[in-house]
Order: structure tokens, then C-alpha cells, then sequence
């Protein structure tokens, strides 16, 4: 039987859920700058060229996360989940600080961009091998019935990274001028978000092992069910990541396709990470409460139906009044329905594959849906010149998902 590991403090657990967090800040800031960025790292361009090079740079990352589930993933299940916890974010931590201060072309040439590059590619192998072994970790620490609570945390944290990347970018923008902007302002934003990585370094440190050292030893081959439950789950982790990355496109949807400003962008930003924050939570009470099933097909349904009317009143209507409350309405029901996903995946898969498993299907998902979400909106809103193509990729994607969901069975433990 599992020993329950002692309740863990809030630092600890905001040092466990510190990987994603950071990992969505620097995605956002990245984002943020990347004019600047482009403009440091790919001079001599045409704009549009230098974006393009910088948003691809920055999708480099998503190509180091399958490696890092592949590898990091299940050395949590052979040493525990404590040692992989800290190597992944320390290499992440690492690999960000490097970014920062990698010098621009000007002074070291060709060697500025390939070690941008390097560094994006460390960072994605970083948080590919990370989400494995936190997310067993929540699952094995979170008293009992309080387990998608838990894992709602890792989610939670992520949108209130996109805040806290939405409000640092505004606050540069309106401080610096451009020239210090383009020459330092974008490194200060990465190392504040850097600068947590030694305190989460030392609380990961004093952690509990909840990894029992029967179960590191014990071997286990996957069955056909945990197969047919792996790829089920890439289905439904395609669907929250494209609608995820959506949402995180609204920034750029309301300025370049509504034709508004870049400060109600970034407040589009703040509404949807804000209602995100709330809503995981929720939906990991909840889900704790009435089961696995119930939250996400009812949350990723409802999405899939609102989705469209949504993004027609805001192209409609081009004003906050219809933009604000559309975004508020959408991260929210995303957010009621995605810890369900990922808390049914361990709650799944023994204890011997549980970081290693999620962290091989996650890591999978994000890599292809996520790095290709924001392009493939992109392109298909100039290919069909309708403001509506987000909205129909992710409400496609969303519909996917839920028919993935009714095929698995409900794992929660009063509910079973």
C-alpha cells in the first residue's frame, strides 16, 4: 500500500508547479519581444522576415519536448520523481539564463542565433522530461480526494504566468524607450522570471520522494488498454492545447484581425490568463467532487458550442465590450475542464509508468499541436480571410477531444 507523504506547504508546492509556470512565461515573453528579439538576433531582415525567424526560433522549443519526455520522463520512474524534478528544472532554469544573455549578432555574429537556438531546444528537452515527474508527484502528494485539486495547480500556474508575462510587458513597453527596449529590456523580463529558479531549486530540494522504492524496481509493459488510453489521451491533449494556444492567439487576433489596440491585446491576455487561474482551480474542486468525466466532457463541449458565437460577436463587434467577455467565457470552460485530463491519465497508469507515461503522451501532444497551433490559425485566417478560422480549427479540435473523452472510463475514486 502507499505510505500518504506528509502534507506539503505551500512554497513546496509552489516550487513543484514552478516548471510549467516558467515555461509559459518565457513562451509569452518571447512572444512579447519579439520584434526586439528578431531584431538583436536576425539583423540585415525584412521585418516580416525577422518575425517569421524569431516565431520559429521560438517554436524550436516544442522540438526538444518529445526527447525530454522520451528520456527525463521515465528516470522519474526508475530514481523518483525528486532527482528528475530537479535536473529538468535546473537544466530549464539554465537554459533560459543562457538565452538571456546570449550576445546579439553584432557582437559574435552567426553564433548569436545557433546559440538561440541551442538554448530553445535545452529549454523544450527541459520542460519535456518536467511535466512528467511534477505531475506524478501532485498526484501521489494530494491528500486524499483532493488529487485533481492538485493537478489543477500545474495549469493554474500556467495562466498566472501569462498574466504575470502580459502585465511585465506592458510595464516595459511603457518605461523603456525603444532603443532600451530593443538593447536590454527584453533580457530583464526573462531573468525576472529566471530569478525564481534558485528558491524552487532549493524548496524542490527538502521535498518528500513519493516514488516507494517497490514500485522503482518493479517493471511493467504497457497493456493494450494503457495504449488505446495513451493515444486517447493525445487526442484529448491536442484538443486543450489548440485551444489553449487559441486563446493565447487572442492577443494577436484582437490587434491584427479586429484592427484594435495593442493595449486591449494584452488586456484580452489579462481577462483570459485571469479567468484560467480561477477555473482550473474550480475545475480541479469540482472535478474531485463529481468525477473526471463530468468536467471534461461538459467543459470542452460547451467550449466546442460557444466557440464560433464567440468569436463572430467579437469580429462583429470590434470593441472590448464584445472581445473581454468572449475570451472570459472561453479560457473559463477550458479551464473547468483540463485537469480532469490529465488527473484521469495518472489516476490511469501504475505507479512505475506514471511519470514516464504522461510525460511521453504530454510531451507528444504539445509538440505537435502546440508549436503548430498559433502558425496553422495564422494561416488558415489569411488563407480564408474570415476572422472565424480560429475559431473553427479549435471548435474542430474540441469536438475531437470530447468524442476521445467518452471513449475512456471514469477514474476518480468515489466515482468508480
Amino acid at each position: 500500500m502507499t505510505t500518504q507523504p506528509r502534507l506539503l506547504s505551500r512554497p513546496q508546492l509552489a516550487a513543484v508547479v514552478a516548471g510549467n509556470a516558467l515555461e509559459f512565461y518565457d513562451f509569452l515573453v518571447f512572444g512579447i519581444f519579439a520584434g526586439q528579439i528578431g531584431a538583436i538576433f536576425f539583423p540585415g531582415q525584412l521585418p516580416t522576415r525577422q518575425l517569421f525567424l524569431t516565431l520559429a526560433t521560438a517554436g524550436v522549443g516544442f522540438l526538444g519536448r518529445p526527447f525530454g519526455g522520451l528520456i527525463l520522463g521515465p528516470l522519474g520512474d526508475r530514481i523518483g520523481r525528486k532527482p528528475a524534478m530537479l535536473f529538468s528544472f535546473g537544466l530549464m532554469g539554465g537554459s533560459i539564463v543562457g538565452l538571456a544573455l546570449t550576445p546579439s549578432y553584432a557582437a559574435i555574429g552567426v553564433a548569436a542565433p545557433i546559440l538561440v537556438v541551442v538554448f530553445r531546444l535545452l529549454q523544450g528537452f527541459a520542460l519535456g522530461g518536467e511535466v512528467g515527474p511534477t505531475t506524478a508527484f501532485l498526484t501521489e502528494a494530494a491528500p486524499r480526494g483532493r488529487r485533481c485539486f492538485y493537478v489543477a495547480l500545474q495549469f493554474a500556474t500556467q495562466q498566472a504566468a501569462t498574466v504575470g508575462a502580459a502585465i511585465v510587458g506592458v510595464i516595459l513597453s511603457n518605461l523603456l524607450a525603444p532603443d532600451n527596449l530593443n538593447a536590454w529590456g527584453w533580457r530583464v523580463a526573462m531573468l525576472l522570471g529566471a530569478a525564481v529558479v534558485p528558491f524552487a531549486l532549493v524548496m524542490r530540494r527538502r521535498l518528500p520522494e513519493t516514488l516507494e522504492a517497490e514500485a522503482a524496481r518493479s517493471k511493467h509493459r504497457p497493456t493494450r488498454k494503457e495504449i488505446v488510453l495513451g493515444l486517447l489521451t493525445i487526442v484529448m491533449l491536442a484538443s486543450a492545447t489548440i485551444a489553449t494556444y487559441t486563446l493565447i492567439y487572442i492577443n494577436l487576433f484582437a490587434t491584427h484581425t479586429l484592427g484594435l489596440s495593442t493595449a486591449v491585446g494584452f488586456g484580452a491576455l489579462l481577462v483570459g490568463g485571469g479567468c484560467g487561474i480561477i477555473f482550473n482551480l474550480l475545475g480541479g474542486w469540482l472535478s474531485d467532487r463529481f468525477g473526471r468525466k463530468p468536467l471534461m466532457v461538459g467543459g470542452y463541449g460547451l467550449l466546442c458550442i460557444v466557440g464560433l458565437p464567440c468569436f463572430l460577436l467579437m469580429s462583429h463587434w470590434r470593441t472590448p465590450l464584445t472581445l473581454y467577455p468572449g475570451t472570459a467565457l472561453m479560457a473559463a470552460l477550458l479551464g473547468l475542464g483540463t485537469p480532469a485530463i490529465m488527473c484521469s491519465l495518472m489516476e490511469s497508469l501504475p505507479p512505475q509508468m506514471r511519470s514516464g507515461g504522461s510525460g511521453i503522451v504530454y510531451a507528444f501532444a504539445i509538440a505537435i499541436f502546440g508549436g503548430s497551433a498559433q502558425p496553422v490559425v495564422a494561416w488558415l485566417t489569411d488563407l480564408t480571410g474570415s476572422p472565424l478560422a480560429p475559431a473553427g480549427y479549435m471548435c474542430v479540435a474540441l469536438a475531437l477531444g470530447v468524442l476521445a473523452m467518452l471513449g475512456i472510463r471514469e477514474t476518480a475514486p468515489s466515482r468508480k
